[in-house]
């Protein structure tokens, strides 16, 4: 889809007026901050329209040149040379035209949780929980543990974490469903090969207004926390749950020794599951679309499996294999698989719209 020259004045001049608004130093308060957010979400698009606007300038004066016999050789040479770059530069503003997903810029809650293979599950769960640590700080993002439900050979039954950063949703979204682990276990004498799996879920963070909790509809249950084998994590009722009562949704916090800690923690934690429902309800058709795009996110989806004895990472969704398991473990080869995934994403909704 070309994008017409009147578009690009139109998105040059809006650019222009949010530019000339923010300097003007007479925005206050919220004004400022939906303003500043605007400028944030048009400045890649605005740079791709300015970068076609002068290319194509620039064509129509060689073009112009060609009727000059002195010229002509040497805005022949550069017609070609803009004309192979341009299709590229109009491409890369049609994927920044794309709809965002008005979530892509949250910060996200990152729930990890082993699935089928027991204690070797569990620690599949801890080795996906530092892979995502690793890219975080890669990323320059800030990971805080929320709640975390240790195996006794140092895994995770569950792990709860909120991640915060420059575009953590837009870039982690992807990363929802089951990963399986195929590998000869720590606790395998035969040297046999199993298969295990973990559940990850990364739902964008609301901010307090986004979520209305009636308080009325939560009930909530103070109890004694207890950790690993039934020891007592303390002497004081500091653990908490709380159930949502319309939807049904239940939150456990203990790993605080304040009640008031977990109560808060539990509250972020089911504010965010509450969004992610409220998201899927109100887009309705459009969620569906997304998620055919790489795959549903489902939590019972299969959508990556991790082979130690082959080193390779497989991500079924769009048939990419990696043989860089132990980078890919280590956080820096995850890049290449979010990219790959976004980039599918990306040229599926472009073909969406162009069909």
């Amino acid at each position: 889809m070309q994008v017409s020259d009147e578009r690009l004045a139109q998105i040059a001049q809006r650019f222009a007026e949010l530019e000339a608004r923010l300097a003007s130093g007479t925005l206050e308060g919220e004004e400022f901050v939906t303003a500043s957010r605007d400028y944030a979400e048009l400045e890649p698009v605005a740079r791709e329209a300015a970068d076609v606007a002068a290319m194509r300038s620039e064509l129509a004066e060689l073009q112009d040149m060609l009727s000059d016999p002195e010229m002509k050789a040497m805005a022949a040479d550069d017609i070609q040379r803009i004309e192979g770059e341009l299709p590229e530069a109009e491409a890369k503003l049609a994927v920044a035209l794309l709809p965002r997903d008005s979530a892509d810029a949250r910060p996200a809650m990152l729930e990890i949780r082993a699935g089928t293979g027991g204690d070797e599950a569990a620690l599949f769960a801890a080795d996906l929980f530092r892979m995502y640590e690793r890219f975080a700080a890669e990323q320059g993002w800030k990971v805080e543990t929320i709640s975390a439900n240790a195996s006794d050979i140092g895994g995770f039954k569950e792990v709860v974490a909120n991640v915060r950063g420059q575009g953590v949703f837009a870039k982690l979204k992807f990363e929802s469903g089951v990963h399986r682990v195929q590998r000869v276990p720590v606790t395998e004498s035969g040297g046999r090969i199993h298969t295990s799996a973990a559940t990850v879920a990364v739902l964008p963070e609301p901010d307090e207004v986004d979520v209305q909790i009636d308080p009325g509809d939560l009930k909530i249950d103070i109890y004694r926390a207890s950790g690993a084998g039934g020891q007592h994590v303390n002497t004081t009722d500091s653990a908490v749950r709380i159930t949502h009562l319309p939807s049904g949704i239940v939150v456990t916090q203990q790993d605080e020794r304040s009640q008031h800690k977990n109560r808060a923690k539990a509250m972020q934690v089911l504010r965010a599951r509450l969004y992610e429902k409220m998201r899927d309800e109100a887009h309705g058709e459009e969620a569906e679309a997304r998620k055919a795009m790489v795959g549903s996110g489902d939590r019972s989806e299969r959508i990556r499996t991790y082979n130690f004895p082959q080193g390779r990472v497989t991500d079924h969704r769009i048939g990419l294999t990696l043989h860089k398991l132990p980078e890919v473990l280590e956080g820096t080869g995850l890049a290449e698989l979010i990219d790959a995934l976004i980039a599918e994403d990306q040229a599926k909704r472009l073909a969406a719209q162009n069909g």
